[in-house]
């Protein structure tokens, strides 16, 4: 009998863990990737509160009309300056380049930055980083505008994804200081892809 109690015991926990345990969500491999980054302790940017019943950030569908080749015109000798944050520091940077394309038959601009900082850092030192801002904004996006992850290709062109933009951390926790997107960065039209507007905890 004391067998078969500690059996059935060891079954309920078995079956609670993995029910604990449920798969990532995300429709690409960049949506299961950033779920699975704020659902980890360790890397996530949400609050302790919003973490515990986090189950997936929302996404606009993906969409490969958001996916655009620009050309990119580097900017010699560029000098450093300090991009504004939320907090009180600031962020060298130095505009590296500007992103010229075409979004749904119109043609649009984006600086692209290069960080002091973290170009300093092993694995980052062809980082290059694209905020933006769109008439999403305050509605079905964060308020602040959105990044984009790049890397300084071979060639004058290059691909711009904007499925994969991202809110910046401040967006789920005011402890992180954020780079300001530059007004210069504005592109006058809905980009509907990428992350959504984050749902705050109640």
């Amino acid at each position: 009998m004391k067998h078969f109690i500690l059996i059935t015991i060891l079954l309920v926990s078995v079956l609670s863990c993995q029910q604990k345990k449920r798969p990532i969500k995300g429709e690409t491999a960049f949506q299961k990737t950033i779920n699975a980054e704020y659902k980890d302790a360790s890397t996530s940017p949400l609050k302790d509160e919003d973490r515990k019943v986090f189950e997936g950030l929302e996404f606009f569908k993906f969409d490969s009309t958001y996916v655009v080749t620009a050309e990119l015109k580097r900017v010699e000798n560029s000098k450093w300056f300090n991009m504004k944050t939320t907090t009180d520091r600031v962020s060298k940077e130095r505009v590296f380049g500007v992103l010229s394309f075409e979004l749904k038959g119109e043609k649009y601009s984006l600086q692209v930055y290069q960080g002091e900082e973290l170009m300093q850092k092993a694995g980052f030192e062809d980082y290059l980083f694209l905020p933006f801002l769109d008439e999403t904004n305050g509605l079905e996006s964060y308020g602040g505008g959105r990044y984009i992850d790049l890397r300084i290709p071979d060639a004058d062109t290059l691909i711009i994804d904007f499925n994969k933009a991202y809110n910046p951390y401040c967006a789920y926790n005011s402890k992180y200081s954020c780079p300001i997107v530059p007004r210069r960065n504005y592109i006058k039209t809905r980009v509907e892809a990428g992350v959504k507007a984050f749902g705050k905890h109640e």
